[in-house]
């Protein structure tokens, strides 16, 4: 028996596959469940869905926070300013340029040369001050020549008179020898006498005349003389000289300007603003009710001016198809800070609001994007894109259409931030403005409510 069952082993090699296949199998039976083999492979598989199930499971549990963090880190982030309760000041902007009330200018009647210069730049003058003088010995001379020729007139009325009563007491005589003997003097004596007792009286009516016409010479030579020296017309300031010592004035051809003065520049100035003839109605308006004006100029950063408005004048300038109207300030010197030629930059102060609640203009300006609004404003969005389109189409409206929707101007929207990060609209009217706020006529929005204005740039 023991021979018999006794065998020698076979060699891996020569088994071959199926001996491999068998010595798999016999390592396997170990784990055989039931006498059947292959079961590890069902363990594998277990194990496998066991491990999908529990990462599954973790996806799932996760996604709520994950959802939410992303929804988080992509919504975004609005930039807000609060409502306000203040004043508000609605103003006109404009420039103007300083000019003073008056400006005279001081010229030459007669020609000659600048022999005295007594006046210079910014000098204070009076009224009556001499200023130049013209070299006045030609007119001095013609002063003597008028002079004597009047004294040669007035001698020969003189003469004149001298022979006229001569010649009438000749005539005189020869009526009254006339008288006792007519046949003593003949009748062409007596017309003779009394022809030239004519003649001598129209002498004497020509002298007269020529005394006249001597006398005008004279105080034509007069007033030249006088015109030698420059006076100053009133008192004020001396804004420019335009002349210097030595030179020869030509006034026959053209009057000369030798200096400009401006009276009264310590007690007032004039700014001369121009103002669209869309606010002229305003301008008109601050000026019944007496609103001030204040400006500033460049020499005095710091300071602000106020003055009122003196004119609204009715000479318009188009440049360029726009219409303005001067208008024109007056404003307090005493200082003589404001000089002729300096550029204002001038505000009207055309409305004004006290303790109101005001909104900043940026927060008007907003438009926001569909999807960051709550769906049940959506539609206030798509109205404003109807009305863009139309816009784009070319549809203008009518004059009454214009004028309603003046007033229709002024329902606008502003916008706050609710709880779920989407935006909510607020209606509003507004009124007037400034640079920076504009005041809430009607609309639920009270002050410290955090208006948006703008979307937070996205960080680095």
């Amino acid at each position: 028996m023991d021979a018999i069952h006794a065998r020698e082993p076979i060699p891996d090699a020569a088994r071959g596959a199926s001996g491999r296949r068998l010595a798999a199998e016999g390592r396997g039976g170990a784990g055989m469940i039931d006498g059947r083999p292959g079961n590890h492979r069902m363990r594998g598989f277990v194990k496998f869905v066991a491990i999908l199930a529990v990462v599954g499971g973790a996806a799932a549990a996760g996604w709520g926070p994950a959802a939410a963090w992303w929804a988080a880190r992509t919504r975004p982030r609005f930039d807000t300013l609060p409502a306000e309760r203040g004043d508000v000041i609605e103003v006109i902007n404009s420039t103007g340029t300083v000019e003073p009330v008056q400006s005279v200018q001081v010229g030459a009647f007669v020609s000659g040369q600048i022999v005295g210069l007594h006046a210079d730049f910014n000098s204070e003058v009076k009224e009556g001050d001499l200023l130049a003088e013209i070299d006045p010995r030609t007119y001095e001379a013609n002063v003597s020549r008028d002079r004597a020729a009047l004294a040669a007139r007035r001698a020969e009325l003189e003469r004149c008179q001298a022979k006229l009563q001569q010649a009438r007491r000749e005539e005189d005589r020869a009526l009254a020898l006339a008288e006792r003997n007519s046949k003593s003097i003949s009748d062409s004596e007596l017309d003779q006498a009394q022809f030239t007792r004519i003649g001598l009286e129209a002498e004497i009516v020509m002298s007269e005349a020529a005394i006249e016409q001597a006398e005008a010479n004279l105080e034509t030579s007069s007033t030249n003389l006088g015109y030698t020296r420059i006076v100053a017309p009133g008192t004020g300031g001396g804004v420019d000289r335009k002349v210097e010592l030595g030179q020869t004035l030509a006034s026959q051809f053209q009057t000369p300007e030798l200096f400009v003065i401006a009276p009264d520049m310590r007690r007032e100035m004039r700014i001369f603003g121009s103002v669209d003839e869309a606010d002229i109605g305003r301008i008109r308006r601050a000026q019944e009710s007496g609103k001030p004006v204040q400006f500033s100029v460049d020499a005095y950063p710091g300071l602000v001016f106020e003055g009122s408005i003196a004119q609204i004048r009715l000479s318009s300038t188009t440049s360029q198809n726009v219409v303005t109207y001067p208008v024109v300030i007056a404003t307090p010197n005493p200082d003589l800070k404001l000089l002729p030629g300096m550029t204002a930059e001038i505000s009207f102060e055309v409305d004004r609001r006290d303790d109101v609640v005001k909104v900043p203009n940026a927060a008007l300006r907003f438009y926001p994007a569909r999807d960051h609004v709550r769906p049940a404003d959506r539609a206030i969005l798509d109205g404003r894109a109807l009305e863009a389109d139309d816009e784009a189409r070319g549809q203008a409206p009518s004059a009454a259409a214009k004028a309603d929707a003046e007033t229709e101007r002024r329902r606008r929207h502003v916008w706050v931030v609710e709880p779920d990060g989407l935006l909510r609209a607020i209606a509003v009217v507004t009124g007037i403005g400034d640079h920076r706020a504009t005041e809430i006529a009607s609309g639920e929005v009270e002050p410290g409510a955090r208006l948006v204005v703008g979307i937070a740039p996205a960080d680095e």
